[in-house]
């Protein structure tokens, strides 16, 4: 029997094959094992070094340095890069740490900074005071104004800071919820409704995407008091209407966040107070309660613009509830 080569097709005799033995093959060096852990754990070193080296640059505490971790180093240091291209070192105003901080404690609430794109900027270093987190611990939940917000709000403001855009100079207003610490969370029973009032405004000429910021103020909305915790009487006021929301009486607390005496208001409709905004919000509110049976819980709550008798706005979040054929609302 004869055996033929699958290459050349030619007859092979024993132990014959057309193929290279190993034997005849050209001996080849053994590569060398190399690890790369060293490699990797010199490229982790350079990195602490650098990230070292960019919180010693940062505007802060030793204290505050020490206790930060990498990630909330990378997030400090990415929103100073983004604040100094809207605001150059060179066209900075002049101001003492010391002015600055007497400013800010005046404020009724704490002030924000977005890029076009809804990136933080600059948050006051009041937000401790309002959200009970430091500018570091906000900056942990994201570096967008989506990541600080709470609740199913995004496409609402989203539609906002978008108007803003469209419209650079008008000012538009967003309330809220933004999140807060635990220890907040826990006194208050949930986190804090903020009024977000802010407008578009281009820093440098002529305007550009890098060069526009969306500037605001951001005011916190009352809490509504936990169970069991008795309401403040600065803290709230109550009012009492017929079912079409007209005024029959009102806590004399009232002139203390409205300034109308309880005179003014009674026979009034709730509706002339209403910012014209927010009326479809408090349209479904009333309708809800209306088409309640008798007595029951709050229709849910609202936060409202009231006109007060300054002429000037102020936010109120309003629990409303259907005491047989009258409304109450605190």
């Amino acid at each position: 029997m004869t055996i033929f080569c699958s290459q050349c097709h030619r007859p092979l005799q024993a132990q014959m094959s057309c193929l290279p033995t190993r034997a005849k093959q050209a001996p080849t060096a053994s590569r060398p094992f190399r690890s790369t852990k060293s490699a990797s754990k010199a490229r982790r070193d350079q990195i602490n070094v650098e990230l070292q080296a960019l919180r010693s640059l940062l505007p802060i505490s030793a204290q505050e340095k020490e206790r930060l971790s990498y990630l909330h180093t990378m997030a400090l240091v990415c929103l100073r890069l983004r604040g100094a291209q809207l605001f150059p070192p060179g066209l900075a105003a002049p101001a003492g740490p010391a002015l600055g901080t007497e400013l800010l404690s005046l404020l009724p609430g704490f002030l924000l900074v977005l890029s076009a794109d809804s990136k933080l900027v600059y948050i006051s270093e009041n937000v401790a005071q309002v959200l009970g987190l430091s500018v570091v611990e906000l900056l942990s939940q994201g570096d967008t104004v989506f990541d600080i917000l709470d609740g199913p709000v995004g496409e609402d403001v989203h539609k906002k800071l978008l108007l803003a855009r469209e419209e650079p100079g008008r000012e538009v207003t967003f309330v809220s919820e933004m999140r807060t610490s635990k220890a907040f969370r826990q006194q208050h029973g949930g986190n804090r409704v903020v009024a977000v009032c802010g407008r578009l405004v281009a820093l440098r000429w002529p305007p550009s995407p890098s060069s526009t910021a969306f500037l605001a103020l951001c005011t916190p909305v009352v809490q509504s008091p936990t169970e069991g915790e008795a309401a403040s009487q600065d803290d709230v006021f109550q009012s009492m209407h017929l079912l079409d929301m007209t005024f029959i009486d009102v806590t004399h607390s009232v002139t203390y966040h409205l300034g109308y005496h309880r005179e003014e208001l009674v026979g009034q409709s709730w509706y002339s107070l209403l910012h014209p905004e927010d009326a479809d919000l408090a349209a479904a509110q009333h309708r809800a309660l209306a088409l309640g049976a008798g007595a029951g819980p709050a229709a849910g709550t609202a936060v409202l613009r009231a006109l007060r008798k300054d002429r000037a706005w102020s936010w109120l979040r309003v629990w409303a509830r259907r005491d047989g054929g009258c409304i109450t609302c605190t």
